[in-house]
C-alpha cells in the first residue's frame, strides 16, 4: 500500500519517473490507485480549506 501511496503523490506533484510508471501499470491495480488518488485529493482539498479559514481569521 505504500508504494501505491509513494507513486500516486508523485504523479501528484509531477515528479514520476517513467519507469516507475510502466511499473505501476504492470504490476499495480487499478482500484487501489483510483481509491488512493481520490482519498489524496479529498485530503489535499480539505487541508487547503482548513489553511484558508485560518489565515481569513
Amino acid at each position: 500500500m505504500w508504494k501505491t501511496i509513494k507513486s500516486v503523490l508523485a504523479a501528484f506533484f509531477g515528479v514520476q519517473r517513467e519507469s516507475r510508471r510502466q511499473e505501476d501499470f504492470t504490476t499495480g491495480k487499478a482500484s487501489s490507485f483510483i481509491v488512493v488518488g481520490i482519498l489524496m485529493g479529498v485530503l489535499f482539498v480539505v487541508i487547503l480549506i482548513v489553511i484558508a479559514t485560518l489565515a481569513a481569521g
